[in-house]
């Protein structure tokens, strides 16, 4: 009579998952609290890549917006240090460089700006006064937050257009206002928006070309000239623009790229993010570590249920994919409330500061990978751990 070898029956990948998540059913609020070490880990490693992210999207968008076509030529240093003057037609030369299409201008002047004449002349609160040309906006690609730019007509009588930053320091809010230019009150007729390329100009009271020369004695001689050119033509325009502001004295002007600062932070937007992310990993480090204590006391909590399936005839190798799978289990739980908590961290950030929402596919698909990797890790000596009790002296200790 021949006897038939018996061999243990398979577990299929829904019989895997259901003795694998038997412990989680059986003690939720431990799993919520050991689930909660990986999900903050995640959770900061996914808001600070998506914060980042979301940074530099802002950025791109501005430099989009105002283009990186734009050069300024302002006065350099003499030979023997001294101050030098470009020459008053250089604006309407730059104009006639090939590709150009928008040339502006502005001319500092020597000149206070105060609310009233009771502020003292020393108060000054860092803003400077500028004639502008009717064109500089355009140029800029600004815009205007409330009242008007100025004109051929506005620009030759006492009125005055503040940048954003001068208007708050004055404490000017609407246009109609009177500020005190020199000795000599001026109408408040605009208030610009932000202009990202032109900082100096936010900080800046801006009068009429005509009004500054009639009013505040201005000599008409620009010290920057701004000048937007078709994209293909950046590179000709630049090596043109010196020699042309100032033919007899080129190495007298400097010419540089506003977008160039926007462009090296939206570069370099990511480097701080490492440090941030070397502590996302060290609290999913001390989560997979939670993770592991909790398999371990698992382990030994459940002998007597280990004991008797494998009396039942549960080999080695089952009782270790199925501790193991409950490690994954729950530490994917715990990867998945890190993703969601880390994204709606990053929602919150970019709806307040007015960004565009970014969270990359590859630090959601990378986030969620290392918790796997972190539970498959966790839960090996656990796993192996049970596999090698003895079933009968788990049945004894149970």
């Amino acid at each position: 009579m021949s006897q038939e070898r018996l061999s243990p029956a398979r577990l299929g990948p829904r019989d895997v998952l259901h003795v694998g998540s038997a412990g989680l059913r059986t003690r939720p609020l431990r799993v919520v609290l050991s689930a909660l070490g990986i999900a903050i880990g995640i959770a900061t490693m996914i808001a600070v890549v998506g914060i980042s992210a979301s940074s530099k999207a802002q950025l791109l968008q501005q430099l989009d917006r105002l283009g990186t076509n734009l050069l300024t030529a302002t006065p350099g240093q003499g030979l023997f240090g001294e101050k030098v003057k470009l020459p008053e037609e250089a604006p309407g030369m730059v104009g006639r460089i090939p590709g150009v299409q928008q040339v502006g201008a502005t001319g500092d002047l020597d000149s206070t700006v105060r609310r009233s004449e009771k502020i003292p002349e020393s108060e000054t609160g860092g803003i400077t006064v500028k004639a502008a040309s009717e064109d500089l906006l355009k140029t800029l690609r600004g815009s205007v937050a409330s009242g008007t730019w100025l004109n051929g007509a506005t620009g030759r009588y006492p009125s005055v257009v503040l940048g954003h930053v001068a208007a708050e320091r004055l404490g000017i809010t609407t246009p109609g206002q009177q500020i005190l230019v020199g000795n000599r009150y001026f109408t408040v007729i605009g208030i610009l928006d932000p202009l990202p390329l032109a900082p100096e100009i936010e900080r800046a009271a801006l009068v009429g070309w005509e009004g500054a020369g009639r009013l505040l004695g201005f000599d008409g001689h620009p010290t920057q000239i701004y000048e937007r050119s078709t994209d293909a033509a950046v590179s000709s325009v630049r090596e043109l623009l010196s020699r042309t502001v100032d033919p007899r004295n080129p190495h007298n002007v400097q010419v540089t790229d506003p977008s160039s600062a926007l462009q090296a932070k939206a570069a370099t937007e990511g480097a701080f993010t490492n440090l941030l992310l070397g502590l996302g990993g060290v609290a999913l480090l001390v989560g997979g570590v939670g993770v592991a204590n909790t398999m371990i006391i698992s382990v030994l909590e459940r002998r007597h249920e280990i004991g008797l399936r494998r009396s039942l005839g549960a080999t080695r190798g089952q009782i270790r994919i199925q501790f193991v799978t409950e490690s994954l289990l729950l530490s994917g739980l715990g990867g998945l409330a890190g993703v969601v908590l880390g994204a709606a961290a990053t929602y919150v950030f970019a709806a307040s500061g007015g960004m565009p929402w970014v969270v990359p596919l590859w630090a959601v698909a990378g986030g969620f990978g290392a918790t796997l990797a972190i539970g498959t890790l966790a839960g090996l000596y656990p796993a192996v751990r049970a596999a090698r009790l003895s079933p009968t002296l788990a049945l004894h200790a149970g």
